[in-house]
């Protein structure tokens, strides 16, 4: 490796230190720019997931006796380490996901760091409600759940870690985290960072693996919350899963979001979150507007402007910071693309630009643009996962507002108009739970974010996350005498 920051020294994290158990299965780690295996973890067994509950069990209750104030000071500490040390955080972030550095500088630690310092700041503020009640009174306490489990997916493995960790240490909760097998490594730094900045070992453990461990986790009657972000088939096993415990769950899952342009839009900025929409992170984003709806008056003057604005696309080294477009995760990703990108062909869509994989080392494929798309498509209907833009025409209002919410998913929506009366009008109609208006993908920590339908259950981010990590307790307070009949 060269161009590389420290990276971790074993598989797992757990009760404050690393361990390794070589008899786990194997999972090499690829770097996508290249397809060259450049570490190697092994799956935790079933001895390493009861050390790592048993460890989250025991630290859980210590932490949560803390003040708020003592949670937050700890998660606002991990939010500035991560700040420090964000070039090396990226650079092992680049190698896991071959997203470019250019990206995953401003988009990946540097977005998790947020999530901490938010959290950890309303860390002292999360406390009941007292009302009168004539002489009476009541009061509500807020509560941890416990043990809480993340499962996160290849595409931001530290930002969603810290999504995730953030309002469950926040509210005075343990956590296990199992990275995707695909990109395994930033969420061990996380765990070294917590754990410098005063966490307790064992507040917050890692584990690898696939499938097998997370439903090993997902059962464990020690685990009172489960929250995935992932695909609809994999979130339904999850839940189910999880039901059959009665657990608190939230899922952060697919989408095939609309994002719809008037004519009256401006032009270039309708283009330049178009791009945003569908070709960051080479399209790998669930909340992608993948299903890009414009007016006719304008279709051909944006069609003909995108297809210049893509030829500013630099595929290459991602480690290069010149590099604006690097590769998708996997072959298997980039396989899957390809067959969807050939059904596009097959279906009758115009291919505009792209389309092709590119010559070389590593799963590079070109910033692929359809025109003419119909509804009935399969690029129009399933979620792709990759840099594939469905541009499709339309005449009205009414029109498109039932065309962009005839779909399974429900994650996201965008709207291009300078008539602001008409952009709250359709956002109030849009069956989405996350919807920008003159932009696209922005995510503060500050604004809830999450999907309706198959897209998701509950909300990461802003206040609405401690509903999803605490539960509250009522008490009724008595100061008089009891009645009773007899």
């Amino acid at each position: 490796m060269t161009r590389t920051a420290p990276i971790p020294t074993a598989s797992h994290f757990i009760d404050g230190s690393y361990a390794e158990d070589a008899s786990g299965t194997p999972i090499p780690v690829i770097h996508p720019a290249s397809g060259a295996v450049f570490a190697n973890v092994h799956a935790a067994t079933p001895a390493l997931i009861d050390r790592a509950l048993e460890a989250a069990r025991r630290a859980q209750g210590d932490w949560a006796a803390l003040t708020g104030a003592e949670r937050g000071r700890v998660l606002r500490r991990a939010a500035e380490i991560l700040r420090e040390r964000n070039r090396d955080l990226s650079v092992i972030e680049t190698w896991d996901t071959g997203k470019p550095l250019q990206e995953t500088l401003v988009a990946d630690a540097a977005s998790g760091a947020d999530a901490l310092e938010f959290f950890g700041g309303i860390a002292a503020d999360l406390g009941g409600e007292t009302r009168q009640l004539g002489q009476d009174w009541s009061y509500t306490r807020r509560e941890p759940l416990g043990v809480c489990v993340g499962i996160g997916a290849w595409n931001y493995p530290i930002q969603i870690a810290c999504w995730k960790a953030a309002p469950a240490l926040a509210c005075g909760n343990a956590m296990v985290f199992k990275p995707s097998e695909t990109t395994p490594l930033s969420a061990l730094k996380l765990a070294e960072i917590l754990l410098e900045a005063g966490a307790p070992p064992g507040l917050f453990n890692v584990l690898q693996g696939a499938g097998e461990v997370g439903a090993a986790l997902v059962t464990d009657p020690r685990v009172a919350k489960v929250s995935l972000t992932g695909s609809v088939p994999t979130g339904r096993k999850v839940y189910a899963a999880a039901a059959a415990g009665i657990k608190s769950v939230t899922m952060e899952l697919g989408g095939k979001s609309p994002l719809i342009i008037f004519d009256d839009a401006e032009v270039e900025n309708a283009v330049s979150a178009a791009i945003n929409g569908n070709f960051y992170s080479s399209g790998q984003v669930c909340s992608n507007g993948t299903r890009v709806f414009v007016q006719r008056g304008i279709k051909e003057a944006f069609l003909s402007l995108l297809a210049k604005r893509l030829t500013g696309a630099v595929l290459g080294d991602p480690l290069d910071e010149a590099t604006n477009f690097g590769p998708m995760v996997s072959e298997g990703q980039l396989n899957i693309v390809l067959a969807y990108i050939a059904r596009g062909h097959e279906e009758g869509a115009r291919l505009i630009a792209g389309g092709n994989r590119v010559v070389g080392p590593g799963y590079f494929l070109e910033p692929t643009l359809f025109a003419d798309v119909t509804d009935e498509m399969a690029i129009a209907r399933e979620e792709i996962f990759g840099p594939v833009m469905s541009v499709l025409d339309f005449d009205t209002e009414d029109e498109v507002l039932a065309r962009a919410n005839a779909t399974e998913f429900g994650l996201a929506a965008g709207v291009f108009t300078r008539d602001l009366a008409r952009a709250h009008r359709m956002v109030a109609r849009l069956q989405a739970g996350t919807c920008w208006i003159n932009t696209y993908n922005l995510t503060p920590v500050e604004m809830p974010f999450g999907g309706s339908k198959l897209s998701g259950v509950g909300r990461e981010n802003a206040r609405a996350a401690i509903e999803h990590y605490s539960q509250v307790k009522a008490v009724y307070v008595a100061m008089g005498d009891v009645d009773a009949p007899f």
